[in-house]
């Protein structure tokens, strides 16, 4: 006799992801470098302007960030990076444009290269269509839990240059 309580994994529901993803990253505790982090916080409240988009805080994500973008159609990438701009600058590419200058320290799984991401996405053929980074040149990346006046001024102009890029 079968438990009729007992459920299959046919029948759970399972999230359905969309075609187009958010993804703010950043470490919240060094002033700036939160920047992707605020944003995506800032771009969630629009959720309903964008039925097809999915907008993720996965912060320090490190490795993770390959299967959040796995198999989309669009990933869009927000994080601070030193460009040798003027602080609070915001600059779209994509990783055809740029060549990573990054050096590891090794000392943390949550230490990544974005673009060394991007590379194993497309050895694996998970890599989405198209992949969009908008890169804010920070202030300041001392200890601190604010960002600068330097970038919150700017926060509605980042999130009207990404809310474009969605349209």
């Amino acid at each position: 006799m079968k438990n009729k309580k007992t459920t299959s994994a046919s029948s759970a529901v399972l999230a359905v992801r969309k075609n187009i993803v958010v993804i703010g990253l950043g470490n919240v505790l060094l002033s700036d470098e939160g920047i992707g982090v605020h944003l995506i916080r800032k771009l969630s409240e629009h959720q309903d302007k964008f039925p097809s988009v999915e907008f993720i805080d996965a912060g320090t994500a490190g490795m993770k960030l390959l299967h959040l973008i796995a198999n989309r159609k669009k990933a869009v990438i927000i994080d601070c990076a030193k460009m040798g701009a003027k602080p609070g600058t915001i600059r779209r590419f994509t990783s055809d444009d740029v060549q990573s200058i990054k050096k590891l320290n090794h000392f943390s799984l949550h230490e990544v290269d974005i673009l060394q991401v991007i590379t194993l996405s497309k050895q694996l053929g998970e890599c989405p269509g198209e992949v969009v980074f908008f890169g804010i040149e920070p202030e300041s990346l001392e200890p601190g839990q604010n960002l600068t006046k330097t970038l919150c001024d700017k926060i509605d102009v980042y999130k009207t240059d990404i809310c474009k890029e969605l349209d």
